[in-house]
């Protein structure tokens, strides 16, 4: 009896180890991809190439916070580490807004913000789980309206090459999730989808206004663009 449950029993710890091991990897690459577009992003805005909402980072830093907030209390794993990393830098890039951020504030953005804070009271009175990540969702992607809004005139400030990195590392931290839960992997499944979005979006925007330079990817002299991934 022993002899046929022992080759099970290792089999099934080595499975758990090995699990254990690719998710860490995960969030590990997954901060990396953060970290290296957040530089390229931050290097770019330092030198006046790149010109960040204000408001769309607010919303997404308070979200970040709230997101990473959840996943810690519904046991994510390594995949809150990604989180974690994404609300400070979140705030780091709100903060420098004041000196190298968009300076065209419309009343579309004031309304987009007053939407969005005024949501978050209903998030925190929802009891109910599903609905309330799904109230965090929402709020989230209404963040890229005023970037949206910036792109459709100015797509050569925004770069679809930052929103693809953010793409793949909020798919990476779904794979370092340990308790899959809605609380857990609808927030980073929706970063996911919006990221490729926005890419997209910036894609066929530039090749709308800029057929010739769309072609190159950048327009000259420009590097790196807003980027969003909490």
């Amino acid at each position: 009896m022993d002899g046929l449950w022992t080759p099970a029993f290792a089999g099934v710890t080595c499975w758990i180890i090995v699990t254990l091991i690719l998710k860490d990897l995960y969030a590990f690459i997954a901060i990396g991809m953060m970290l290296s577009s957040r530089a390229t992003y931050l290097t770019s805005m330092m030198k006046g190439r790149t010109r960040p909402h204000a408001f769309s980072w607010l919303i997404w830093g308070v979200i970040s916070a709230i997101g990473l907030a959840a996943q810690i209390a519904e046991h994510a794993g390594p995949a809150a580490w990604v989180r974690g990393v994404g609300c400070v830098t979140c705030y780091v890039i709100l903060a420098l807004c004041w000196w190298k951020g968009e300076r065209d504030i419309r009343r579309a953005d004031w309304i987009t913000l007053g939407i969005a804070f005024t949501a978050i009271p209903l998030w925190i009175i929802t009891k109910t789980p599903v609905w309330s990540v799904i109230l965090v969702c929402m709020i989230d992607s209404s963040g890229y309206l005023p970037t949206a809004r910036k792109v459709w005139r100015k797509p050569k400030e925004e770069t679809p090459y930052s929103y693809m990195f953010s793409c793949g590392g909020a798919f990476l931290s779904l794979l370092a999730i340990e308790n899959y839960t809605p609380s857990t992997w609808l927030y980073p499944a929706v970063l996911t989808l919006s990221n490729a979005t926005m890419a997209s979006y910036i894609l066929i925007r530039r090749r709308q206004l800029h057929p010739k330079r769309a072609k190159t990817g950048l327009a000259p002299g420009e590097e790196a663009s807003s980027l969003h991934w909490q």
